[in-house]
């Protein structure tokens, strides 16, 4: 059984829910999840799954959260992730997403292998929103090596 890793940050609920869905659409496609929120993550554990996904929402000036997922992706990013199915997911209250755009591309020098364009939704996902974060699951599991 493929295993997946999602991890995440959500202030307000958003990107928890979305990260709910990813996983719940990586269960419905054969994974072993595991969810956790960044304050509990470790590399290794991410490091040891078969495919990762990471959710954060846009704060600030278009930035990731800087207490905890900045700090955790920034070390993530010091590993190899050569052809590990990355995906990425969030949420943001205003902007066009450059957050997600800056983190495809810091992700992609990792060498994984982005299953998808990150996915950004508009504040609270509705049902169409969980869809796409339920097919984004099933798609990251389908991609794992």
């Amino acid at each position: 059984m493929k295993k997946v890793s999602i991890v995440y940050w959500s202030g307000t609920g958003n990107t928890q829910e979305m990260a709910e869905a990813v996983a719940a659409g990586a269960e419905a496609g054969g994974a072993e999840v595991k969810i956790v929120s960044v304050d509990k993550a470790s590399i290794e554990e991410v490091l040891s799954s078969d495919a990762i996904a990471l959710g954060c929402p846009s704060m600030g000036a278009e930035e990731l959260e800087e207490q905890e997922m900045e700090p955790f992706v920034t070390e993530l990013e010091k590993e190899n992730l050569e052809g590990k199915p990355l995906a990425l997911f969030g949420s943001y209250d205003w902007g066009d997403g450059q957050w997600m755009d800056e983190w495809e591309e810091r992700m992609k020098k990792t060498g994984a292998n982005l299953v998808d364009d990150g996915l950004k939704i508009n504040d609270t996902p509705d049902e169409e929103g969980l869809e796409a974060c339920r097919d984004l699951g099933k798609r990251l599991t389908s991609s794992s090596i």
